[in-house]
């Protein structure tokens, strides 16, 4: 394992095969029916003792984050602390969850036939996997989850030791996605599949899932936009987008795309242009000192982002760029590494520097992918029917968000925009606690989570249940 921040080895990684990853699996299950005859009360004090065992390990598990994914100090804590705080409050509002249906009518729910089976992208492992993994089994179910290929196994492995001491069923598995899939995706013995990733690696596991009639949550991204029409608050725009570049851009609800009126792209680069030339990044844990007369406790970098997860794809990402300057994009920012905060003489290939281009053309693949990085794509629009093509370019995406001084205005382009959360004049994110989460078009399949979503999805209710979510027979959506 090499970490994004100076490729340095942290560690090794052993991987099963198919084979063993069949056998874990089936032992799941086993847990899962022994698991599921647990008393929710006792279900609540092992989830409690794990999440108060990770909360006195808290800053162990920020700092691998911040060696193996790049996370700067602050957004690896916020990542650690959201996971725990979250599953806190499923704790307080579980049994409420756990007795009704879909419709809102009483029904107990039960835990569903088999584990649930977790593959998750790299980016949020606390907030995002364990935390799904603490409520599955708060609801009565067995987990096993695969450790991202990228980043984050060591983090997980402690997270999940811990889970373990506290007396929880899961388990967690580090291999080839390939050669793991069928275990994790297609076997029998589970009662659900949770993943988060790219369109490309979603499609191929909802292939996989087609005949099996499976319980799944999949979100599989999208190109999420900030529409701009008959606007003027750019003050209160300027710190949207400062926050908007937290972590690189590598979020699946980060926003990459602007779509500007045209009378108001010399107002948004007056706004936008100081802003992405003040981001601070570079080495997470680069602090005053080196020459080894550091305070005892040196200050971490405050910085806006650090490495992308790996060089090879900081390599792919300017390579898009040059793709995109060849077609005919116009460049109205790019960053030096030289404004980076590194530590001398540390490798820096996998960090890049903000970049903003303007029209990317149709034949970049810029123009219709998430970059997952610090780079902007600026496209100029003439009528409204314009700006909704514009946004809407990606079939379905999980967030969007529409500045328009009329909010009447704003609202009625915000029912045309193809995304489960718009904004009006503020981003939309993922959410906590109670707040749904789900995509449209093809950035989701199957069921929604959050708050009593969440818990739908991963628990069994009346037969004739319809949940929240994208089915092949019907959508239906919550109020988000």
């Amino acid at each position: 394992m090499v970490s994004p921040v100076d490729q340095t080895t942290i560690g090794q990684l052993s991987k099963v095969d198919e084979p063993t990853a069949l056998k874990a699996v089936a032992a799941a299950h086993q847990q899962h029916r022994e698991w599921g005859e647990v008393p929710l009360a006792d279900r609540k004090a092992r989830v409690t003792a794990a999440v108060d065992a990770m909360t006195e390990a808290r800053d162990d598990l920020a700092l691998l984050l911040a060696w193996e994914i790049g996370k700067p100090w602050k957004l690896a804590c916020a990542d650690v602390d959201r996971a725990l705080d979250g599953v806190r409050w499923y704790l307080e509002n579980i049994d409420e969850m756990l007795a009704t249906d879909a419709q809102g009518r009483p029904f107990e729910r039960t835990p569903l036939p088999g584990p649930v089976s977790n593959i998750a992208s790299w980016n949020y492992p606390m907030s995002v996997l364990v935390h799904a993994e603490l409520v599955q089994l708060l609801a009565g179910n067995a987990v096993i989850a695969k450790t991202p290929t990228q980043g984050g196994a060591v983090c997980l492995t402690v997270a999940h030791a811990l889970m373990n001491d506290a007396g929880l069923p899961v388990t967690l598995l580090s291999g080839d996605g390939s050669k793991l899939s069928g275990a994790l995706v297609r076997s029998m013995e589970l009662g659900a599949l949770a993943f988060v990733g790219g369109r490309d690696n979603g499609g191929k596991v909802a292939a996989q899932l087609v005949d099996t009639g499976k319980r799944h949550m999949l979100e599989q991204e999208g190109l999420n936009c900030w529409g701009i029409w008959e606007f003027s608050d750019w003050a209160g725009l300027s710190a949207h987008l400062r926050k908007g570049f937290e972590y690189a851009k590598q979020r699946c609800t980060a926003y990459p795309r602007f779509v500007v009126q045209r009378d108001l792209v010399d107002a948004f680069l007056a706004t936008y242009l100081p802003v992405v030339q003040s981001i601070r990044f570079g080495h997470p844990l680069a602090v005053d000192g080196s020459d080894g007369k550091a305070a005892k406790k040196p200050d971490l970098p405050v910085l806006d982002f650090g490495p992308m997860i790996s060089a090879a794809k900081a390599a792919d990402l300017r390579k898009r760029v040059d793709e995109a300057l060849h077609h005919g994009a116009v460049p109205l920012y790019r960053g030096s590494l030289d404004e980076g905060r590194f530590l001398p003489g540390q490798d820096t290939s996998a960090y890049v520097a903000p970049t903003a281009l303007l029209a990317p053309p149709g034949a970049s693949r810029l123009m219709h992918e998430e970059p997952f990085g610090p780079v902007d794509t600026i496209v100029v629009v003439d009528t409204k029917a314009e700006l909704l093509a514009q946004m809407n370019a990606s079939n379905g995406a999980l967030v969007a968000s529409i500045a328009c001084d009329d909010a009447e205005l704003a609202d009625d382009l915000a029912q045309h925009v193809q995304a489960f959360k718009v904004g009006v004049n503020k981003p939309r994110s993922r959410g906590d606690r109670a707040e749904p989460f789900g995509g449209r078009g093809g950035s989701w399949k199957g069921a929604f989570v959050g708050g009593v979503h969440l818990v739908h999805a991963v628990t069994q209710g009346p037969v004739d249940e319809l949940l929240y979510g994208n089915f092949p027979d019907y959508n239906r959506y919550p109020a988000v």
